[in-house]
């Protein structure tokens, strides 16, 4: 092979790989190609921020990133919408409610001492908290079970704890309302104790665990430097008295503990706690998220939920791939027809394009989407757009009279100019779009870029290359292979 044909060569290497990549590392898939859910949130202001800045919603952003994380969801995406709204995704994730769940609650830990002379309060609401909870208890191990809510529903001391925190029902009450009305009581227990400077704010680490004699799940906390001996002050002050030390999480009391006589001098070192509040392994999971995420700055409202199912996914990625299969079809018949050999040739780049540009999207990696694959596709008429150009130039040497050879180059180097122009101003634009567009706009502003990219990549050098390849081969360097030899015309002679 000549020095001519290197480039051949290049192209053949790199179809390879690409195919290597495109074989062995999977494509990273959006919401609407994957299934999943997408949530519209809304930050709202309180009284301390009234408006809401830039910075503000980046600071939600950085927190609901963290419980995302902890929640075990890969690809997931995050993305500003307005001034006040983040949209998030939640690839393969079909349960949605229990995700907003953790990604709603605001989770503000606070570390509070009792308050004087409110002993005999105390004693009774956590009487009526732990009734609660054994009924709760009893609901789930039976499923919720109707004939059971039945009979409780006749107990007159539970209706009255309904009647007294103002919770209806139209129904009979359930576990659901159970739960409404612990948070209730738990929420006036919270209001027995005084807040300290003691809060989450301080947490380097939490987890969760499960206690060996009880089997109840508890949530380990930890501590920095500051929070460490906040925490020694703080139980020291309460050791061996009768007031108590209340864990509280949004308002809703989850512990309430006594610290022994052996604190009273240095109170407890070390700066880790634990919260044991009759968790279940999912509860105590959940809350670890929102510890580890941090208190949300500000409240946020969930407005809105979508759900994808994977059938759908599956679905939109079939007719995507017959949408980009039928349309680069009909472009290979379109130019074969119209350019022939040069057709041909184009056909084959556009092929070797398709494959790079998967290769790099699966590298980089690119999150496809629906929009992602209508840039591609656009990105696919870039690129025969660039191979017009250079075959019109080509049939325009060839009309001349010049050799084959001879106007091949020619056509390359008089189309260089238009091909860049319009890949630069697609490029122009493509930015613009990911610089200033959210959420589908980005993916199909991105994939349309790196398209654009490859597409000049791909008419300048790959084009060029498999046409001088052919070229070797005698029997198709034939001017009638490119246009009809009854366009070219005859050679003048001139007679003195």
């Amino acid at each position: 092979m000549g020095r001519k044909n290197y480039w051949f060569l290049v192209v053949i290497i790199l179809a390879a790989l690409s195919t290597f990549i495109c074989t062995n590392i999977p494509f990273q898939l959006g919401l609407d190609l994957r299934g999943g859910s997408q949530l519209t949130l809304e930050v709202k202001p309180t009284q301390e921020i009234t408006k809401i800045s830039s910075n503000e919603i980046e600071g939600v952003k950085a927190v609901l990133d963290k419980r995302v994380n902890g929640l075990g969801v890969s690809d997931s995406q995050l993305q500003t919408v307005g001034t006040n709204q983040l949209l998030l995704e939640l690839p393969g994730e079909q349960d949605p409610s229990a995700a907003a769940k953790v990604l709603g609650e605001t989770a503000l830990l606070e570390f509070r001492i009792q308050k004087n002379g409110t002993e005999a309060q105390l004693r009774d609401l956590q009487a009526q908290r732990n009734s609660v909870e054994s009924i709760i208890k009893l609901l789930e191990e039976n499923n919720n079970s109707a004939q059971l809510i039945k009979e409780i529903n006749f107990n007159n001391e539970i209706n009255q704890l309904f009647d007294k925190y103002n919770i209806d029902s139209e129904q009979i009450f359930d576990v659901v309302q159970f739960n409404l009305l612990r948070n209730k009581i738990s929420t006036e227990i919270a209001g027995l104790f005084e807040r300290t400077p003691l809060t989450g704010k301080y947490l380097t680490n939490a987890g969760r665990r499960q206690d060996q004699n009880t089997n109840n799940w508890e949530v380990t906390l930890n501590f920095n430097n500051e929070g460490a001996e906040l925490f020694a002050d703080l139980t020291k002050s309460v050791a061996g008295s009768s007031r108590l030390l209340g864990i509280v999480i949004d308002g809703i009391s989850y512990s309430e503990a006594s610290v022994g006589n052996q604190f009273e001098t240095v109170g407890i070192t070390g700066g880790a706690a634990t919260i044991s509040g009759n968790f279940s392994a999912e509860d105590a999971r959940n809350l670890e998220v929102q510890l580890r995420g941090g208190a949300l700055p500000l409240p946020i409202d969930i407005i809105q939920i979508r759900t994808i199912g994977p059938s759908l996914g599956t679905q939109n990625i079939r007719l995507s791939l017959f949408a980009a299969l039928t349309g680069l079809l009909l472009v290979a018949i379109f130019m074969i027809f119209t350019y022939k050999i040069a057709g041909f040739v184009s056909v084959l780049a556009l092929s070797f394009y398709s494959l790079f540009t998967l290769s790099i999207y699966a590298l980089l990696p690119v999150t496809l989407t629906l929009p992602g694959i209508a840039g591609f596709i656009l990105s696919i008429g870039m690129a025969v757009d660039a191979n017009v150009l250079i075959f019109e130039r080509l049939k325009e040497e060839l009309l001349k009279g010049n050799t084959l050879i001879r106007s091949i180059d020619a056509s390359f180097k008089n189309a260089f100019s238009s091909i860049i122009d319009g890949h630069l101003t697609t490029l122009i634009s493509c930015l613009a779009l990911f610089y200033f567009g959210t959420g589908f706009v980005k993916g199909f502003s991105a994939t349309l870029g790196i398209g654009v990219l490859l597409s000049l990549f791909t008419a300048l050098t790959c084009t060029k290359a498999i046409l001088k390849f052919l070229m070797t081969f005698q029997g198709l360097r034939k001017v009638s292979n490119f246009v009809n030899l009854s366009q070219i015309p005859s050679p003048s002679i001139n007679v003195q």
